[in-house]
């Protein structure tokens, strides 16, 4: 009979034990499933695998020239699922930045971290925004009313698709007399109040009061009731799958998804010289660094017929 050896289970390194408290914190501050997931590959899956291989296991032995070299194999490298993209290694690099400023400040500074891995330089790349007549014409196509708001609040409130999905009847509000919004639930847990217009909010409520809607209940749901007798909300996939159908049915030759009429709501926002500050409040930045790399495809064009605009009552 052969003799069996018993393996014990491998301890996690001080560094591991670290990341998993990191991702019970972010999980135990309300941040979205989306954002946790955001943080957790690029943590455990190649940032811990590439300390251990370089026989790093506390944070304190981490070293400007040892986390360059971490950024550097993405880059020449890629990680556990291949080639990445320059935007893709920003993506991993800022997750991991975010998982080491957390550790220095855990237990008071106690948890040492001797550096951080820079960021590599973006890719300067054109967006893809669609016009306002390309809106127009999908809209027009577009067989129902639902799917007319889906495409509007998306296009003319500038919602993330999870913030429209998550929208309820009771946050359709009238902070002042004549003046409308919606209550959306941004990242990170955060609410803010996002303008509508008041054409577009007598439609939401003409669809809502027509369809004896709740309070509670979701804006958009599906066409027929399941077999419980309710409207499912609609589904991440379902409104992709719209738009991308739209968009092909009015010849629209540009690759066309929801976060694309955010993209064109901003881009149209700042070419007719809207406030920057009232922008970044509407779509829910933290800061106005994510407008300023984002929307950097304006041109010097853009920025006259803005001023002339504003200066000029053009």
């Amino acid at each position: 009979m052969a003799n069996l050896t018993v393996v014990e289970p491998q301890r996690p390194s001080p560094l591991g034990d670290l990341a998993q408290d990191f991702l019970a914190d972010c999980r135990a501050r309300g941040l979205s499933i989306r954002t946790v997931e955001a943080y957790d590959y690029p943590v455990r899956r190649e940032f811990l695998p590439w300390c251990a291989g370089e026989g790093i296991t506390d944070p304190s032995q981490l070293t400007p020239a040892l986390v360059g070299r971490f950024t550097a194999r993405l880059l020449d490298e890629g990680g556990k699922r291949g080639t990445l993209s320059r935007a893709s290694v920003r993506s991993y690099v800022r997750s991991v930045r975010v998982f080491l400023g957390w550790v220095a400040k855990a237990d008071g500074g106690a948890a040492a971290v001797g550096a951080s891995p820079k960021m590599p330089k973006a890719e300067q790349r054109m967006l893809d925004v669609i016009t306002r007549d390309e809106i127009q014409r999908m809209e027009n196509a577009a067989k129902t009313e639902r799917d007319k708001l889906i495409l509007r609040l998306l296009a003319d409130c500038g919602l993330r698709l999870g913030e429209l999905l998550s929208l309820r009847v009771e946050d359709l509000l009238e902070p002042r007399r004549g003046e409308f919004a919606l209550k959306v639930r941004g990242k990170g847990s955060r609410d803010r109040l996002v303008p509508v217009p008041p054409h577009l909010h007598r439609r939401l409520k003409r669809y809502l009061s027509g369809r004896g809607a709740d309070s509670h209940d979701r804006v958009f749901v599906g066409l027929r009731k399941g077999a419980d007798g309710r409207y499912a909300p609609v589904t991440k996939s379902g409104v992709e799958q719209a738009v991308r159908v739209l968009a092909k049915e009015t010849g629209i030759e540009k690759r066309v998804y929801p976060h694309v009429l955010r993209h064109s709501f901003a881009t149209e926002w700042l070419r007719r010289g809207g406030n920057i500050i009232s922008l970044q409040r509407i779509l829910g930045h933290s800061d106005l660094s994510m407008i300023q790399g984002v929307y950097s495809h304006l041109d010097s064009s853009d920025d006259y017929q803005a001023a002339t605009r504003v200066l000029m009552g053009q």
